[in-house]
């Protein structure tokens, strides 16, 4: 059994002026997640809303360093960052998790940890060519030459979402898959202060 305070999720809505969310991006390597949730947060965070960008690379660094690439890793990895997700949204912050998250069945058990409507799953939608041209790591050429291996697009799956809540085109201007991302925020719960002050 969980342990429970005596502070809710209501005492932090009234306390930060918003309530908790988690606002997951998926995407291949070099679609773009990152740079989306970066700008994201810089926006929310000017609203006055508490914002946290958690990206895969560093993550990978600290939390999930003991973890590798295989499909048994990938799936840890994700299990370990959504039930880390999990804590910032009942904390109240609306956490911005930019990871490739391969599996459809591993980011579906990440919302289900969620209650409803705390999780919105975004499609960065960056085809692989374009993912490729982008890839300033090099990481693509080493997958293809075998270099590297189990990487997502080229010798691993990465299985792209069904139904995503919302997917955004980021071979476009990131200010307009910025602003595509606040406005659907917006209109999910306008009066939980995502929308800014004053409106």
């Amino acid at each position: 059994m969980r342990a429970e305070g005596g502070v809710g999720a209501a005492d932090r809505t009234a306390l930060l002026g918003h309530a908790g969310r988690t606002v997951w991006f998926t995407g291949l390597s070099g679609s773009g997640k990152s740079t989306l949730a970066f700008a994201v947060e810089e926006v929310l965070v000017a609203r006055g809303v508490a914002a946290y960008v958690l990206d895969g690379d560093n993550v990978r660094f600290g939390l999930n360093r003991d973890l590798g690439f295989s499909a048994e890793d990938r799936t840890e990895n994700i299990r370990r960052i959504g039930e880390v997700c999990r804590l910032f949204q009942d904390a109240g912050l609306v956490v911005l998790s930019a990871f490739i998250s391969p599996y459809r069945a591993d980011r579906d058990s990440v919302r289900a940890l969620h209650p409803v409507g705390a999780f919105v799953e975004v499609f960065v939608d960056t085809p692989l060519d374009v993912c490729e041209e982008r890839d300033v790591k090099g990481l693509y050429v080493k997958a293809r030459t075998g270099e590297i291996s189990d990487f997502s697009g080229i010798s691993a799956p990465y299985e792209a979402p069904e139904s995503p809540d919302l997917t955004v085109d980021a071979t476009g201007a990131l200010a307009d898959c910025v602003a595509a991302i606040l406005r659907y925020l917006d209109e999910l719960d306008p009066v939980d202060g995502l929308d800014g002050p004053g409106r």
